[in-house]
């Protein structure tokens, strides 16, 4: 069997990224400064919102076992998920306006997978040595020291995928129940497993993966380039101004070739591992490192600053008609959210009529209906509620003591309703009004009375 060899000019795709592991050099700049101090902020925001606590409870809570999340005062159930969606669809809206206008900088700033891949690798330097000292170490017979290095290494990485792990469990379940109940081994088997799956994902994706999440998994990475025209922002090479790149003595002058002197380091930094000189390619994230390490290379031989930078085809252009419409969408998103918290109800009634008899008359000789009223209180303390029936000349209700109801408790009322005065119609329209005397909120809720 003969073996035919492939050259390079004969493949129609090949993409730039090695095939091995990547060693990501650590730089420092603008953009990994900016990306570090907003990090810094949203880890922050992620690790402490679980511990915030309002009126003894926790303040944020998706209650799965109850099917609610819990906001501080209120309390949201299935039948709000229109919120949900208002929100989810907002963020979309948001994101692919920011996509138009300056390319994946949710990939390379803000996404998880980023944020932790480069901690990770944080970790891999200081444990390690630097990304060459990295490469000598994996290529190193097996000894103490690379076992030593190495167990360590993973070892912290693990610890880091446990906590995280945890921390995002702690939205779901009550941390102080969560916390205690894992580390004494009293926890059920359902969270020790949502936790453990949960850890193992965040060690396999940021320390395993890698970029390879980024390149082959997202779907983000595989639909943002259609947002992409000729105004967006993008990390670019000025082939222009750097071609013919050459190595050369710093302080001397281009002279023939361009400002690139072929340093390699916007490669070596690049945590995708591609050269960005070669073109925009779909691996990039936009993360700006490659754009640091090269204008500091500009500062050291004096040549000007962004051969590499974030800049449009067009300078001009203003991603006008894209724009406008995620700008007009997030308004109407905007405003149906404003509409939903203004009339939104602590509570919800639902009323129903005993099916079994349209009407009953009563020892007394009067007619009556029988309904079932249910109330839902969707705030974090009891609700007292006064039922009341109105638009039925001389209705009486069997019960108009107030009742109370549990914060996030559904409870159901029998009520009675007897009328003194004979009704014209057979068929008669009233209204139920249900009334909280703590938030002074009036639910009014029309049904029918039968008289024969």
């Amino acid at each position: 069997m003969t073996v035919k060899q492939v050259s390079k000019k004969d493949v129609i795709f090949q993409t730039g990224v090695p095939d091995g592991k990547i060693y990501v050099k650590e730089e420092k700049g603008k953009y990994q400064r900016n990306r570090r101090y907003l990090n810094v902020f949203l880890m922050l925001l992620f690790v402490c919102i679980p511990f915030i606590q309002y009126n003894g409870q926790q303040a944020i809570l998706f209650d799965v076992a109850q099917q609610t999340l819990r906001f501080f005062s209120i309390k949201l159930f299935p039948q709000d998920l229109i919120i949900f969606s208002l929100i989810f669809i907002l963020s979309a809206f948001v994101l692919f306006a920011v996509t138009v206008r300056y390319g994946r900088v949710w990939c390379g700033f803000t996404c998880p997978q980023t944020v932790w891949m480069l901690m990770f690798n944080w970790i891999e330097r200081r444990i390690e040595g630097t990304a060459n000292q990295s490469r000598a170490l994996d290529k190193a017979p097996l000894s103490v020291e690379k076992v030593a290095k190495k167990g360590f290494k993973h070892f912290i990485w693990a610890a880091v995928a446990l906590l995280t792990s945890l921390t995002f469990m702690s939205y779901f379940t009550p941390v102080k129940e969560l916390y205690s109940g894992f580390f004494t081994l009293s926890s059920s088997g359902l969270i020790y497993g949502w936790v453990l799956v949960l850890a193992a994902c965040t060690y396999g994706n940021a320390g395993w993966l890698r970029e390879k999440m980024c390149q082959h998994m997202c779907p983000y990475a595989r639909f943002q380039s259609a947002m992409f025209d000729s105004g967006t922002k993008l990390v670019t090479y000025d082939a222009t101004r750097g071609e013919d790149r050459g190595p050369r003595k710093r302080g001397s002058a281009p002279s023939e070739l361009g400002d690139c002197v072929d340093c390699k380091l916007c490669v070596q930094v690049c945590p995708a591992g591609i050269d960005i000189r070669n073109g925009l390619q779909y691996e990039c994230i936009n993360c700006g490192l490659c754009v640091d390490a090269c204008n500091k290379v500009m500062d050291n031989f004096g040549y000007e600053r962004e051969l590499i930078g974030f800049r449009s085809e067009k300078k001009s252009a203003r991603n006008g008609g894209g724009q406008w419409l995620y700008g007009v969408v997030s308004a109407l998103i905007i405003t149906g959210i404003i509409v939903w918290m203004l009339t939104w109800q602590s509570f919800e009634v639902g009323v129903i009529r005993d099916r079994q008899a349209l009407y009953r008359i009563n020892n007394e000789g009067l007619v009556e209906n029988a309904y079932t009223v249910t109330l839902l209180n969707k705030s974090s303390y009891v609700k007292n509620f006064e039922v009341t029936a109105s638009g039925l000349a001389g209705a009486q209700l069997s019960e108009n003591d107030p009742f109370a109801v549990g914060p996030g408790e559904k409870r159901s009322v029998v009520l009675t309703l007897t009328t003194e005065e004979e009704p014209q119609t057979t068929i008669s329209h009233f209204d139920f009004v249900i009334e909280s005397r703590e938030s002074e909120e009036t639910v009014v809720h029309e049904t029918m009375f039968y008289s024969g």
